[in-house]
C-alpha cells in the first residue's frame, strides 16, 4: 500500500475476523538503532490508546523473528489525501471547497482529540491522511514520531535532528527545537 522512511505498509486479510487490515512492517535496518524498540512500542501504544473516528485504529503490534517489527492496523480503503490531490491535479482539477472544509474539520477534530490526551503528531501531511472510500472521511495515520506531552523522560530526538517531513515542518521543528501542539497546526 505504501512505503516511507521507516516502514512499508501492506494490505492483509485477517481470516479469523473476516476483514482486511493494514500491516506496517518497519524497515529491518532500523532495528539496529539503540532506541528503535522504544520508539516502535511508543508508536503502537500511542495509537492504541486513541479511539476516534478520524484516527486509524491499531489492532496489534509484535516482532516476527529477531528484527521484523510490525503493527496491524485498520485498513482504510480510499487511499491517501496526497494521492487524491495528485489525481485531481493530473486532470487540472482541484478539490471542491465543501470537501476540503470537511477534511480539514475531520483532521482538526482528530488533532484536538490527540492534543487533549497529551500527544503531538509532528508529521501532518497529505500522505498521512487517509480517506474512506464511501464517505471521503479523513483519517489521520502514522503516529511514528508522536511526542507525548508532559513526559520529560522521553527524549527521542537528538539536538539538531530533523523530525518530520521538511516540506511540512514548523519553524521550530526545522531548527531542531521542541514544539507543542502548534507544530501540528502549522
Amino acid at each position: 500500500l505504501g512505503r516511507g522512511g521507516m516502514a512499508e505498509v501492506y494490505k492483509g486479510y485477517q481470516e479469523s475476523l473476516d476483514r482486511y487490515v493494514a500491516i506496517k512492517i518497519m524497515h529491518t535496518f532500523l532495528s539496529v538503532e539503540d532506541d528503535f524498540l522504544q520508539r516502535f512500542k511508543r508508536e503502537a501504544k500511542a495509537m492504541a490508546s486513541l479511539s476516534h473516528p478520524n484516527i486509524v485504529r491499531i489492532y496489534d503490534f509484535d516482532i516476527y523473528g529477531q528484527d521484523s517489527y510490525y503493527l496491524v492496523m485498520e485498513y482504510i480503503d480510499g487511499g491517501t489525501l496526497k494521492e487524491e490531490l495528485e489525481n485531481l491535479a493530473q486532470f487540472g482539477q482541484s478539490m471542491p471547497l465543501e470537501q476540503s472544509v470537511k477534511m480539514i474539520a475531520d483532521v482538526a477534530d482528530a488533532l484536538a482529540y490527540a492534543h487533549r490526551r497529551g500527544m503531538i503528531h509532528r508529521d501532518i501531511k497529505p500522505a498521512n491522511i487517509m480517506l474512506r472510500k464511501e464517505t471521503s472521511q479523513a483519517v489521520l495515520t502514522d503516529f511514528g514520531i508522536v511526542k507525548l506531552l508532559g513526559d520529560q523522560s522521553m527524549h527521542y530526538t537528538a539536538t539538531g535532528a530533523l523530525i518530520g517531513t521538511p516540506s511540512y515542518m514548523s519553524p521550530e521543528q526545522a531548527l531542531g527545537k521542541p514544539g507543542d501542539e502548534r507544530v501540528d497546526i502549522y
